[in-house]
Formats: structure tokens, sequence, C-alpha cells
């Protein structure tokens, strides 16, 4: 298939299932479809979006856990008037949706690259049915992936979008972790805190309570769908007395052993991070490829040991995956693959069938260990094919590692190491 064909079969699947996912959108009240996830925005973002406009977040508000860079996309709805709140934010996440995959099909198209990044984005997304359009991850994993792409061409570029994304929320900053080390580690980073001071001051300084936010994340319980959560669950099926509560937003279980559970999460956050930083320190070998498939990985660790596994993780994971299957020197397409597969298991999760997961049913159960047993061997899996990638392998480590930062090397070291390369080919 020519490349022309390529990029008119792309955009003809991107259109035919997105007109399917707003049907399901439309009817989101249908039975078989489980409950209905419009709810959350025309009821609880335009809430927020009311408050906002009057210059305050909601400091009171026990759900509003976000970044102050969130309040600006609760607040983007009111560029279209014309349109209600709910039709106007679909119509902001369809066009994020489309900046991803025109994002990820021209990396796909340079020497070098791949289409698959972008034919996974645009066919794995419409597993999740109607959950991205009615969610704001969508924007945020578009910020996410441009920064990554960004990073081949300008480490400016690629720490203030990370930065931008972080202010919405908190994960993309994890995208930087895979940057070269050296002079364009310091970049990114100089860029990312840069922007975020130019974008977060003003947002302070015009809204109440910006920083509001950070208050509500200490009470955060063990949710029903992260791994802690898994593992209650099944206890319950051995006297285990606990009980499922709405609370900070989302079903999570009180009762006996559950801030055990939790401070166990924390714990292997914090592992997880350590493992990250002896993988930075050791790596020798830097290739295109390794900032995506280190940010990638790094977010896998911290979604499964998270003391929280919202549905939506699974379009962070899904946007990540799909860019490091745009590089034809990725090692994590083994792992791409398992989150594709985990993606049909979530939906089941919710919306489909989360009453059986509320009662933990065993049905609920099994779908919970099928699902989260996939995530957390993607996530191994993912850190040990990161983990030997970055070993040396008889290469010069010179060579590679000035392959990996052309945007900041000097000509003259472009030419340089071109020379070296040459030599061991």
């Amino acid at each position: 298939m020519t490349r022309h064909r390529r990029l008119l079969t792309l955009a003809a699947v991107w259109l035919a299932t997105r007109a399917l996912m707003l049907w399901l959108l439309a009817h989101d009240s249908l039975p078989l479809l489980g409950g209905r996830v419009a709810r959350e925005v025309w009821r609880l973002y335009h809430h927020w979006y009311v408050v906002l406009s009057h210059g305050a977040f909601p400091a009171h508000d026990k759900l509003w856990q976000y970044p102050p860079g969130a309040g600006a996309v609760v607040l983007s709805p009111g560029l279209l008037p014309w349109l209600t709140y709910l039709q106007a934010f679909v119509v902001i996440t369809l066009a994020s949706d489309a900046i991803v995959t025109v994002a990820l099909a021209r990396a796909g198209l340079r020497p070098g690259r791949s289409l698959l990044g972008a034919g996974l984005w645009v066919g794995a997304l419409p597993l999740l049915l109607r959950l991205p359009l009615a969610r704001y991850d969508v924007q945020v994993t578009a910020l996410a992936v441009v920064s990554l792409l960004a990073l081949s061409r300008s480490t400016r570029a690629c720490g203030a979008f990370a930065a931008l994304a972080a202010l919405v929320k908190v994960w993309p900053l994890l995208v930087l972790v895979g940057v070269a080390k050296g002079r364009p580690t310091r970049s990114a980073w100089t860029w990312a805190a840069v922007t975020a001071g130019v974008v977060l001051v003003p947002l302070v300084l015009s809204f109440d309570n910006a920083l509001s936010f950070l208050r509500q994340q200490g009470g955060r319980g063990v949710q029903i769908e992260s791994l802690g959560g898994t593992v209650l669950g099944l206890a319950t099926h051995v006297g285990w007395p606990g009980k499922v509560r709405y609370q900070y937003g989302a079903m999570e279980f009180t009762g006996p052993y559950v801030s055990t559970v939790a401070h166990v999460c924390l714990a292997l956050t914090a592992v997880a991070f350590g493992l990250l930083l002896l993988w930075r320190f050791t790596a020798r070998r830097w290739t295109g490829a390794t900032p995506f498939d280190a940010a990638l990985s790094a977010l896998l660790l911290f979604t499964v040991t998270s003391r929280v596994i919202s549905p939506q993780y699974m379009i962070w994971l899904l946007g990540l995956a799909a860019v490091c299957l745009t590089s034809r020197q990725t090692s994590q397409r083994p792992v791409a693959w398992l989150i594709v597969v985990a993606t049909p298991v979530s939906t089941a999760v919710f919306p489909t069938l989360y009453t059986d997961v509320i009662a933990s049913t065993w049905t609920g159960c099994a779908l919970m260990l099928v699902r989260n047993g996939l995530l957390a061997a993607a996530a191994v899996l993912s850190f040990v094919r990161l983990w030997r990638s970055g070993r040396p392998d008889g290469r010069s480590t010179d060579s590679a590692t000035w392959t990996s930062c052309p945007s900041v090397s000097s000509p003259r070291s472009r030419s340089s190491s071109s020379a070296t390369t040459t030599q061991h080919m």
C-alpha cells in the first residue's frame, strides 16, 4: 500500500470509529452499555465551569483534585458558546484526538519510523467505547504525545509541552524521564520549569484557591479498580468485612487493613521511582526510541502501584504506547499489545459490568484480575525491556549517546557522530 493510501485508510478508519463513538455517546443510556459516562461532563464539569467562571477554583469540593491547568480545560467549552457545554466539550475532545492522530502520522512518515503508532491510536481508542469523549484525558494525552514527538527536534518544545500537560494532570512529567543525559535533560527540564512558572503565576493571581487541590489528595483511599482494590475484593470472599463507599470521586474500599494496603501501594510507588532512577543512572545506551520507551515504562509502573486506577488511565497508556510504535527501534512493542488487550477488558470493568466490580462478585473479581494482571505484566515486561535496551552491546557508547540528541548537538558534533557511526557499520 502506498503512503497516500495508508493515510487515506487511516483517515477513513478515524472518521468511521469516531462516528461510532459519537453514536454510543448519544445513546449513553442504553442498558447494554452499562452506566452513563456523559453525566460527569454535563453535571460535574459544568458545575466546575460555573464556579471557575466566577474567578475561583472549587476549593471545598473534594472531587476537585487537579492542578490549576485543569481549570483551563474545564473552561474551554466556553469558546464555543453556540453549543451546549457537553457538545462543545465533545468537539474539543475530538479535535484533540485528531491532533494526536496527525502528530503520530507525521512522525510515522519520517525515515526509519512507522505508521503503526497512529494505527494503534486510531484503532484501539474506540475499544473504550464512548468513554474518551466524556473525559478530558484525551486533551492531556495530546499534550504529552506532542511533547515526546517534539523531542527529536527541540528539547525546549518537549519541556514546554510536558509542563503544560502536567499543569492539567501531573503524570505527563514522566515523559521527561527518558530524555538523554546531560544537556538535553537540562534543556528540557529548564523549559518545563519556565513554562510552568509562566502559566501558573497568572492562574494563581487570577483565580482564588488555585492550589486548593493539594488538600484533597492526601485523603484518597484504595479504589476498587486498583491493584490493591483487587486484593481487597478477593478478600471479601474469605470473610473480610470491608465495604465499598463513594468518596473523593471514586468507589473506594473502607474497613480493616485498607490503610495498610494504601501504605503498601505508596511504598511500591517509591520502589518504582527508585528503579527508574537506577535505570537512568546505570543506562549506557540511548537510542531515538529510549525517551518514548522510558515514558511508557514509567507510566505503567506508577499506574499499577497507584491507589487509584481509573478507566481513563487507559487513554494515557494507549497514547504513549502509540508514540513508542512510531519508532522501529522501540523495545516496547509487545508491551503495547498487552495494553491493547487490556483495553476492552477495562471497558468491561467500567462501565459495562461495573455493578459486579462494586459488589466484588466472582465475575467482577475475575475481570479485575485479568485487567490488572495484564497491566502488571506489561509494567514488569516494559521495565525489563527498557533495562536491557540500555545495556552496552559492543557499540561505542559515545556514538549511541549522540544519536539520541541531535536537536542540541552542534554541527561539528553531529558530523563527528556520523563518522563514528559509519566506522561501526
